[in-house]
């Protein structure tokens, strides 16, 4: 009958997956508008998005009741956008503040202590609330630890033979530590954390 979006909890990128899923075009990505729009004529209530969604933010109701029972609870979560929209490993970059491009990451590398660079590229873009805020990776690290985020090209993947995206540069004192390659949600947390610290003790 209907899908419901919690945008409180949604990121609202053109790469969401329920929007992949859905045969009908009942879910899809307005690109003038940014968003992410919802036309219920079309929806066959399949449940594909509803189990695309690694967060919960798509749900599909049956009938009117239950639509109305999802609806009061979208209405009633107290989480907000705020929350959500911090910069986070293998997700949109939204903040300026960590971008960098090619051309700048010599310099940026010869910083006395240790300096991390996420290396992504659009295929390998992540759900934000999955993923892992990027001042959670430094939070047992020297404070005067940085982190980047690189959109990589051709020259960077074979500089650094990268294979997985993102990858995450580790260097400390100019030198590169070594490399983790590949994803890590909030789940993973704890062993990224670990590969992280083991890279920089060896």
């Amino acid at each position: 009958m209907a899908v419901l979006v919690n945008f409180k909890i949604c990121d609202n990128a053109k790469e969401c997956g329920g929007v992949a899923v859905c045969p009908t075009g009942a879910l899809s990505f307005d690109e003038e508008k940014g968003t992410i729009v919802i036309d219920n004529d079309k929806c066959i209530s399949c449940g594909k998005c509803e189990r695309e969604c690694p967060i919960g933010a798509i749900s599909v109701a049956k009938n009117s009741s239950e639509y109305d029972k999802i609806k009061k609870e979208i209405e009633s979560d107290k989480r907000t956008t705020k929350d959500l929209f911090v910069d986070r490993y293998g997700a949109t970059p939204l903040s300026k503040f960590f971008m960098i491009e090619s051309q700048q990451l010599k310099d940026k590398i010869e910083h006395n202590g240790i300096v991390m660079i996420e290396c992504y590229n659009d295929d390998s873009i992540q759900c934000l609330l999955k993923s892992i805020p990027i001042k959670e990776l430094s939070q047992d690290l020297p404070k005067d630890t940085l982190f980047y985020k690189l959109e990589v090209d051709e020259e960077l993947i074979e500089q650094y033979k990268l294979n997985n995206f993102p990858s995450l540069l580790i260097f400390k004192d100019g030198k590169l530590c070594g490399k983790i390659e590949g994803y890590y949600s909030e789940d993973d947390k704890e062993i990224l954390f670990e590969k992280i610290n083991d890279l920089l003790n060896k």
